[in-house]
């Protein structure tokens, strides 16, 4: 393996899985694809002679340089939650083009991504590594410049965050998150009458200004008026997922992974009463998410 011929080989092989783990673990496509460059680089000056695993080898030197690219972003300051050059009549959320989408979307999650953004350098590269992509703690305990036991710490506490912990019962949340996902269909589709069906009759929709465009009230009532105040914002609910906020369903709407607005709902029997939206950035850093129990992530192939 010593030649640069075969180790880019390996590379141009290994090249998706590594910009995975730097997608999970930056949150922006741009930045993963600045992470591969930058692990080519170290890889091709270092010695791979040695290296049995070189999918393996190559995910830590991914981890490393998405660990310092995580902690210089913290050192200026960075957010990618930070909504304020996002117009929501823009029409702007295809700008990182659809393969970028779907792979939020699909791949991640946008719920996910949100979360993920509330972690620390440190527990964000140790959950991502070892709960999505299998790494042993002893290799991230190398990443992260602490003992394997720290390294698990750091995973743990991470994976109490994004799990979160519900104060309704199991069952309750269960069939809020059944409410949701039928309001959440309903308005992407634009169907009025599917809306009217989940929203009570008297149901309330409040909202900060900073959640509006100019011009729309911040208080609205009744579930016909509340029903097309919804379908307006059908690129909005695009990017619509289902979340724990401060322990109860609710919802994230996240285009490109970066969060916008958080919607609290209150939900009695199979209706909504009330629909809270929240925009304001100072609000927002103060909610408590976590992700749903279905939208937990699961491992993509091992690096070992």
């Amino acid at each position: 393996m010593g030649n640069q011929a075969e180790l880019a080989r390996d590379f141009d092989r290994a090249r998706g899985h590594l910009r995975a783990v730097a997608f999970r673990m930056l949150g922006s496509a741009d930045d993963a694809d600045d992470a591969v460059q930058e692990t080519w680089l170290r890889a091709s000056r270092a010695d791979a002679s040695v290296v049995v695993n070189m999918t393996g080898w190559l995910t830590t030197i991914t981890g490393r340089v998405c660990l310092d690219m995580l902690r210089a972003r913290q050192r200026r300051g960075e957010e990618l939650t930070d909504m304020s050059d996002f117009e929501p009549a823009a029409g702007s959320a295809d700008a990182a083009g659809p393969e970028d989408q779907a792979v939020l979307a699909d791949s991640v999650g946008l719920a996910l991504m949100v979360v993920l953004e509330r972690l620390g350098p440190f527990e964000r590269v140790a959950f991502v590594l070892h709960d999505m992509f299998a790494v042993p703690f002893e290799e991230i305990a190398r990443i992260v410049d602490r003992s394997p036991v720290a390294a698990k710490k750091m995973a743990s506490r991470a994976r109490r965050r994004v799990q979160g912990e519900a104060t309704v019962p199991a069952a309750d949340l269960t069939r809020q998150r059944h409410v949701v996902d039928a309001f959440l269909s309903a308005a992407r589709a634009g169907d009025i009458a599917s809306l009217l069906a989940v929203l009570a009759p008297d149901v309330i929709r409040r909202a900060d200004r900073a959640a509006l465009p100019a011009g729309v009230p911040t208080e609205i009532r009744g579930a016909r008026r509340v029903a097309e105040g919804a379908v307006t914002f059908l690129e909005r609910a695009r990017f619509a997922r289902p979340a724990l906020v401060n322990g109860t369903i609710g919802v994230v709407v996240a285009p490109r992974g970066r969060l916008q607005l958080v919607v609290e709902v209150t939900i009695d029997g199979d209706r909504i009463t009330a629909i809270d939206l929240i925009g304001d950035p100072g609000r927002l850093r103060q909610l408590d998410l976590a992700v749903t129990s279905p939208d937990l992530p699961g491992r993509a192939v091992p690096a070992r």
